[in-house]
């Protein structure tokens, strides 16, 4: 299973197509964007409703809106 994972990490050789060189797939700025949209505003989301529930419970505040 590693060995694939490592194999998978290696860089390959450029292909080519009718002599010309394909660009290889890269991060870019709207990849970036679409991470947060979809991994961290949720996580974001949950935190926040977890520090709501702790507050409701104690009375305390646990968020980070709490400091300012």
């Amino acid at each position: 299973m590693a060995h694939r994972w490592i194999s998978a990490l290696k860089t390959s050789k450029p292909q080519e197509v009718m002599g010309q060189r394909i660009a290889e797939p890269r991060p870019t700025l709207w990849a970036a964007v679409w991470v947060m949209v979809y991994l961290g505003l949720p996580v974001m989301a949950l935190g926040m409703c977890v520090d709501g529930l702790v507050q409701l419970f104690t009375g305390h505040c646990t968020g980070f809106w709490c400091w300012f």
